[in-house]
């Protein structure tokens, strides 16, 4: 079946305002006469419907049977129609003709804990091929569960006590992953302790310093105080110091000085995941889409890339693509840098999202969508950002997205996937050495997210705290896939067995970027096979 028929069908339901399951798409174009099933389609779709169903399309195809070939309403407008139609799509079909034929890269990142973000790529072969007829798109077959979502439970007023209450929190459930490796003890314990035993303590990094000799001093905070660490500079875990962060949880073991004045350190912990972890996967041959950044009403939005994507999801190669998690950054919003104006489409904030809404339309709709703000969208910038506010969510309705908060937690077949727009992502690169993390590299600094099992470790720089009753930025359970966007790059790899993913944007390269000299992965789609995790990433620009 030719790309054209569904590209020109998607676009012309999106016109009249229909999103449309793929099964529905399909049997139009299948139809002998595809302009006039769509015309009768709309005709007898009920007034309050959003979504044109299979059985819509059934129900007319049923009754042109009945009629019989040769009895088809006549319809003297259908001609006209179809060559108005035709042209209007003219730059977009020939656009989704290209992405099916030009075999888009594909990257694998099923192998070792350091896959390449853009690895070795070869011709895309489709994976879990099925026919049309074969597709299951039965909701009994599907699971989807959010936790973790914050959006109404916000009770921070951003007083001094909040702070306190946020990070003892942090400090007592990540300590609680520690103090079972360690013999804890706490800072004014450690200090009425005679010199020359061996110590431990479990606390918030408070501190890091060099000192004259090259040594660095280690401050640990926990609920009683303060104690300084001292690691030498050669010990062979020297190296881990570069990886440290203020705000993080960490445990110490050392020996302390004559006067119990200083530790000296033998080792360090993370609370990490464990080596042993072994991922989830799903009981069927199903993948999930991963996105974020589109940026609508950017000039910079790549519509045309957008429409190969939407395209190729009604097609037999996209068919078993059923969950779409987005990752923030529906919209380019409005005054997020210095002379934004400049480079907006679309300056108003609410006509920016009715123009994503129309842009989610064109996915089919038997899709399963999940989607958190990010910095750029029309919520607070502190985190934990909660879901858009009922206005918003009023204008993106049509296709029922779930809209959580940012982070959060959603399992999909019993595929955990902690999905976390990335503004923590700046911070981790600036701070650790370029091997460790880059934005060429990005999922290696989600790999030190994932080893600190907390999104946003580092507070008083650019990440924004809100505080609340309880730190919802902490990585409780071990996530099957880690999902992030904000930086624009595509990455993606393996640590500890957890599928660390960061997507790409639908945004081509701004003024803005250029200044801070990043260049975009754009028009990318990783696509998740969830009963195996293997990653195949869809090129669409």
């Amino acid at each position: 079946m030719p790309l054209e028929g569904p590209a020109r069908i998607v676009s012309e339901l999106t016109n009249r305002g229909y999103n449309a399951e793929r099964e529905a798409v399909t049997r139009i174009a299948a139809a002998d006469d595809p302009q006039a099933v769509l015309e009768r389609v709309i005709e007898r779709v009920p007034a309050e419907a959003l979504v044109v169903s299979t059985d819509h399309v059934e129900t007319v195809l049923e009754a042109n049977r009945e009629r019989g070939a040769g009895d088809s309403e006549p319809d003297a407008n259908a001609a006209d129609r179809a060559s108005g139609a035709d042209s209007a799509s003219d730059t977009d079909a020939d656009a989704s003709a290209d992405a099916s034929t030009s075999n888009p890269p594909v990257s694998t990142g099923a192998g070792a804990e350091d896959s390449p973000a853009d690895g070795d790529r070869s011709p895309v072969e489709t994976k879990g091929s099925r026919s049309a007829a074969d597709r299951s798109v039965d909701p009994e077959a599907r699971s989807l569960e959010i936790r973790n979502d914050m959006t109404g439970q916000s009770t921070g007023t951003g007083e001094y006590g909040d702070f306190v209450s946020v990070f003892r929190d942090r400090l007592n459930r990540l300590g609680s992953k520690l103090r079972g490796r360690v013999n804890h003890r706490p800072a004014t314990a450690i200090q009425n302790m005679p010199g020359g035993g061996e110590v431990a303590m479990v606390g918030l990094v408070n501190d890091v310093r060099s000192t004259a000799s090259g040594h660095w001093l280690i401050e640990l905070e926990d609920a009683t105080g303060t104690f300084p660490w001292l690691v030498m500079k050669d010990r062979e875990y020297v190296d881990l110091v570069d990886e440290l962060l203020c705000d993080e949880v960490l445990a110490m073991e050392g020996t302390l000085s004559d006067d119990s004045g200083i530790a000296f350190v033998d080792s360090m912990y993370f609370p990490d995941v464990p080596r042993t972890h072994e991922p989830s996967t799903a009981d069927r041959p199903v993948q999930a889409a991963l996105i974020s950044d589109v940026h609508v009403g950017s000039q910079e939005f790549m519509a045309d890339a957008w429409n190969r994507f939407a395209d190729w999801l009604h097609t037999e190669a996209g068919e078993a693509v059923e969950y779409l998690l987005i990752a923030g950054d529906m919209v380019e919003g409005v005054g997020v840098y210095p002379n934004q104006d400049e480079e907006l489409d679309i300056v108003d904030i609410y006509e920016q999202y009715e123009a994503f809404s129309e842009r989610l339309k064109q996915v089919p709709g038997d899709l399963e969508i999940v989607m958190i703000p990010g910095n750029h969208d029309a919520v607070r910038l502190a985190e934990p950002q909660p879901g858009f506010d009922e206005e918003l969510r009023e204008i993106m309705s049509a296709h029922a997205p779930r809209i959580v908060s940012n982070p959060s937690t959603v399992t999909i077949e019993g595929v955990s996937v902690l999905m976390y727009h990335g503004v923590s992502l700046d911070e981790v690169i600036a701070e650790l050495p370029a091997e460790k993390a880059s934005y060429d590299e990005p999922h290696k600094a989600m790999y030190q997210l994932l080893k600190k099992r907390h999104v946003a470790p580092q507070f008083g720089g650019h990440t924004r705290l809100a505080p609340e009753e309880k730190d919802y930025l902490i990585i409780d359970e071990v996530p099957d896939i880690f999902h992030t966007g904000h930086v624009h790059k595509l990455g993606f790899g393996k640590y500890h067995n957890v599928l660390a993913i960061n997507s790409g944007c639908w945004q081509a390269q701004t003024d803005f970027q250029k200044s801070v000299n990043i260049d975009p992965d754009s028009g990318y789609a990783p696509i998740v096979d969830l009963d195996t995790l293997d990653v195949t990433v869809q090129k669409f620009s």
